[in-house]
């Protein structure tokens, strides 16, 4: 435990000393601190995954939903009928903000067959305090996002909680599937015909062999 302190002491002071010009400390220290988050959260990722093993179809049309892109206008939905898609909730300022880069990785790796779409959102702990405009120069420069980005949404269970994520937490409307985002960067994955077939927590890497598995 007295290693593992010592080398946490030292890459905390390594992201003091390089604090990145569009970050702030605290985001320069998440980015550093990322790899060592995500080892420690390993195990649990695997027990929270949800997979819809029977593959039940929603009784609500996924591709009926509406939203808008982070520059406020209309994105379709409907347009991305063929393709397997991600829809991750995302933040600037968590402990997991380094899987935006993962995500733009796995983006490029399945381009043509799956789309990741992020939905910044304040919900937890306001991590993402951010205007849109600012959103997405931090994605864009820091971890070179080229993804779609919707507009800064809630996706908790609440009153106004954005429609695409009412559905995705709402097994009445996706067929199986009542869990809402527990945090910051939690996936789910659409197959190619909009059912919903897998639901990973905040704790398995968007490149995690079972996330590739489950795109495959």
């Amino acid at each position: 435990m007295i290693k593992i302190g010592i080398a946490i002491g030292i890459l905390v002071t390594a992201a003091l000393l390089m604090k990145k010009k569009d970050m702030s400390y605290r985001q320069s220290i998440l980015k550093t601190m990322y790899p060592v988050i995500m080892w420690s959260s390993k195990a649990a990722g695997k027990k929270q995954t949800l997979i819809n093993k029977d593959l039940v179809k929603p009784t609500a049309s996924f591709f009926a939903l509406q939203s808008n892109d982070i520059n406020g206008k209309a994105f379709d939905l409907a347009a991305l009928k063929g393709k397997k898609i991600m829809i991750v909730n995302t933040a600037s300022d968590c402990g997991f903000t380094g899987q935006y880069e993962a995500l733009e990785k796995l983006s490029k790796q399945f381009e043509g067959k799956l789309v990741v779409i992020g939905f910044p959102a304040n919900d937890f702990k306001e991590q993402e305090k951010a205007d849109e405009k600012n959103i997405a120069s931090f994605c864009q420069k820091n971890y070179g996002v080229t993804f779609p980005l919707m507009s800064k949404s809630v996706v908790v269970k609440k009153n106004n909680q954005h429609p695409v994520y009412k559905w995705l937490s709402d097994a009445s409307l996706n067929g199986w599937c009542n869990q809402a985002p527990a945090w910051n960067f939690c996936k789910y994955l659409i197959n190619e015909e909009g059912v919903l077939t897998h639901y990973f927590p905040m704790t398995v890497d968007p490149l995690d062999q079972s996330v590739i598995d489950a795109i495959n």
